[in-house]
């Protein structure tokens, strides 16, 4: 027999979108050259002190790891909190892994890298997600998912650090700025412009004006 056919969409299942909440959207895409496994959470409306405080700790948390410089075969696990500090320091947590190793053009979930105990030192060259989140049940989640490159750091001797390459801005709405320190600031003001310097042209090449009026609105420093 035939296997059961998944469920699809209609008006009378379907859940009418409001700006009225938050969104989280995890996404990826199998390409020749790579896999991508990008998340992002939105609020279209005004989010809750509490949402805009649990969204900025986790995006505090994934830039702290995203530009953190450590010595060359420091396992993942070691640096794991780094994501999780922001979260910490108010008594908030998430319950799942930081990181998984990302295939190349092969499994979104590539053994063995990553930020557990049991995944193996970080080398140059690696491809990882850092993706801290926070969730509370029956209300919202978040979570913040880049795909960064481990790559060797400006420093005397040869240390790392990651290289973001997943080039999606963050809900402005959702942030609070005054949370940020200036290294955080100065942090999210280069990966906007790197997005403007990368990205932007490619939207104009393809005449995608209202993507590209976008992400100039979603990238001003």
């Amino acid at each position: 027999s035939d296997p059961p056919s998944p469920p699809s969409p209609s008006n009378g299942s379907s859940r009418k979108l409001s700006v009225n909440e938050m969104y989280l959207s995890d996404t990826g895409g199998q390409y020749l050259d790579g896999t991508t496994d990008i998340t992002r959470t939105v609020h279209w409306g005004v989010p809750t002190p509490l949402q805009k405080e649990a969204y900025t700790r986790v995006l505090m948390g994934n830039i702290d790891l995203s530009r953190l410089v450590f010595p060359p075969n420091t396992a993942g696990g070691a640096v794991e909190s780094f994501a999780r500090r922001a979260l910490w320091d108010v008594g908030l947590n998430y319950g799942h892994g930081t990181g998984h190793g990302i295939g190349n053009f092969l499994s979104v979930h590539e053994w063995p890298v990553g930020f557990q105990s049991n995944n193996v030192p970080l080398m140059a060259g690696m491809f990882t997600s850092i993706e801290p989140g926070y969730y509370r049940d029956g209300e919202f989640g978040i979570r913040i998912e880049d795909v960064a490159l481990v790559v060797e750091a400006q420093t005397e001797k040869p240390f790392l650090t990651f290289e973001v390459v997943s080039l999606v801005p963050y809900d402005r709405n959702l942030i609070d700025l005054r949370l940020l320190s200036p290294e955080q600031i100065r942090y999210l003001n280069a990966y906007y412009e790197t997005i403007r310097a990368r990205v932007g042209p490619e939207l104009q090449r393809q005449q995608l004006e209202e993507a590209y009026h976008w992400l100039q609105r979603n990238t001003e420093p």
